[in-house]
């Protein structure tokens, strides 16, 4: 097995266990933490394919990079929309 078929396995492995949690939990952060998951695995996959071949590309790097910052960018998002939500929540139930 090389290296790039143990990573891409790995992330592969990854994103079915956040997929999972996706589809499983009910609790509103860990599902933007399983979606990080999901997240993650896909960016192994992509890394792993880029580096099999006998010259690096670099153009799967750069997503990849531009991929993290969008996944943070997201992620602050999403936990934002979760605080929120939890706010208004919390009135309904005073009211």
């Amino acid at each position: 097995m090389t290296q790039a078929l143990a990573y891409s396995v790995f992330g592969i492995i990854l994103f079915g266990i956040g997929l999972f949690g996706v589809l499983a939990i009910a609790h509103v952060v860990k599902k933007i933490l399983a979606i990080n998951i999901c997240g993650v695995g896909v960016f192994m996959v992509f890394i792993a394919n880029a580096s099999s071949g006998a010259s690096p590309d670099f153009v799967p790097h750069a997503m990849v990079l531009t991929g993290i910052v969008v996944a943070v960018a997201g992620t602050a998002l999403a936990l934002s929309l979760a605080c929120r939500i939890n706010a208004l929540e919390k009135l309904e139930d005073d009211a």
